[in-house]
């Protein structure tokens, strides 16, 4: 291994990675991305990379891009931050609030802001404990996940992501937070079990575990339309259909975790659109600024806000609060949003089989260990098999991903 340099140095001395092997990081030092332009990143060698993730699903539309570097100059000029907190606002964050409203597929009564996906799931469950209070339901609290769901890494998100590692160790989940099943019907599938079958016993598996816990003491579900950190799952074509029923039945505030799905991933504005279904309220980030400002929104219903209403003449103030920045590069990202990121996702069906008949996957599809291949909009998730048998898995072992993720790598 050649020696580290002087950047990988002080990055080792100075720096906490997340979602890092912290020990094996120490031997191998960190790739120095210096800048970026379009969809490729270069490192401080110069090599370039093709960033197929755009940063963590983020800069989707793209590194270096003018218009939006100009707007955000032009705001910093004029006023580089401001805030919401006792009744003040600001033209930018009413004007991105506004329209946010308008393309929401759900009804919204206000939009709220903050500063990252988790923090705007946090948001979530604070507002939902907050409403059954005001409602006069303080039993009313407990908010289900999914196994194999990510909703970020604050105290709360991370409690509702359902991935051992980021869980073990911190003493989460949190009381009051269940995981129901992963929609991962070629993981998970019983022999012979049709898709439409194993969203059926999915939805029952939620049925039962409301009836378990007490209806009365269950208020939210939260889901990603297309799972993301989880292995890009996407679920079987009537799996919303069928936990959409069981929430209505048992009066569960349903969340579209859009951190990842929204703005064009999948071929629509919206991944619940995408999907057929309608949730209560809405989770956004990342492509809200393609990631040039630190920004997440969330969407509340008439009701709810009707409920902060309430509690705010009860208490004498809305204490949820989050200091947030918004710039006019918001303006500038809606107007090319819906010509360069819808144009560029494709609104075709997901193809949950090993053979894609996407144009530019089937070479893929003959790899020995691919078990399955599938594709929804820009986002085309995979399954490693041994056998390329469903539920057939290699044994796990830890370091086991190193040689994949360092492919790439080399090749830029």
């Amino acid at each position: 291994m050649p020696p580290l340099r002087n950047l990988a140095v002080r990055d080792l001395e100075t720096l906490v990675h997340p979602y890092t092997n912290l020990a094996t990081l120490r031997e191998t030092g960190p790739l120095i991305i210096e800048r970026g332009q379009g969809v490729f990143v270069y490192d401080s060698e110069g090599k370039a990379y093709l960033e197929g993730m755009a940063g963590l699903w983020c800069t989707a539309l793209g590194y270096g891009n003018e218009e939006l570097v100009e707007a955000a100059a032009a705001q910093m000029r004029k006023l580089p931050f401001s805030h919401l907190f006792t009744a003040k606002s600001h033209d930018p964050a009413i004007e991105l609030a506004e329209r946010l409203k308008e393309i929401a597929p759900v009804p919204t009564s206000k939009v709220f802001f903050c500063s990252s996906g988790s923090e705007a799931n946090d948001s979530q469950v604070k507002l939902v404990w907050y409403m059954n209070n005001a409602l006069g339901r303080p039993r009313k609290k407990k908010i289900i996940s999914r196994r194999k769901a990510y909703h970020g890494v604050t105290v709360a998100a991370a409690s509702l992501t359902g991935l051992a590692n980021n869980q073990l160790d911190f003493d989460l989940p949190i009381a009051g937070i269940l995981h129901t099943g992963c929609p991962h019907h070629y993981r998970f599938a019983h022999a012979g079990e049709t898709e439409e079958e194993f969203a059926r016993r999915l939805a029952d598996e939620l049925e039962e575990l409301i009836r378990r816990e007490d209806p009365e003491t269950v208020a939210a579900f939260i889901a990603e339309p297309v799972m993301g950190a989880g292995g890009v799952i996407v679920p079987p074509k009537t799996y919303f259909r069928e936990m959409m029923k069981v929430c209505r039945a048992y009066d569960v505030y349903m969340i579209s975790d859009e951190v990842i799905c929204g703005f064009g991933r999948l071929g629509t504005m919206f991944g619940c659109t995408a999907l057929g279904f309608e949730p209560h309220s809405i989770t956004v980030a990342k492509a809200l600024t393609s990631a040039y400002v630190p920004m997440a929104a969330l969407t509340v219903p008439e009701p709810m806000y009707q409920a902060m209403l309430d509690e705010s003449r009860k208490i004498g103030t809305f204490g949820q609060a989050l200091p947030i920045r918004v710039t006019r590069s918001q303006r500038r990202w809606r107007s090319r949003r819906s010509t360069s990121t819808r144009a560029s996702a494709s609104p075709s069906r997901p193809r949950a089989r090993r053979r894609s008949s996407r144009p530019d996957l089937p070479r893929l599809a003959s790899t020995p260990w691919l078990g399955r291949l599938a594709a929804w909009g820009s986002s085309a998730p995979s399954s490693l098999s041994p056998t390329r048998r469903p539920n057939v898995r290699s044994r796990p072992r830890l370091g086991s991903g190193r040689g994949p993720c360092a492919a790439p790598n080399r090749r830029g």
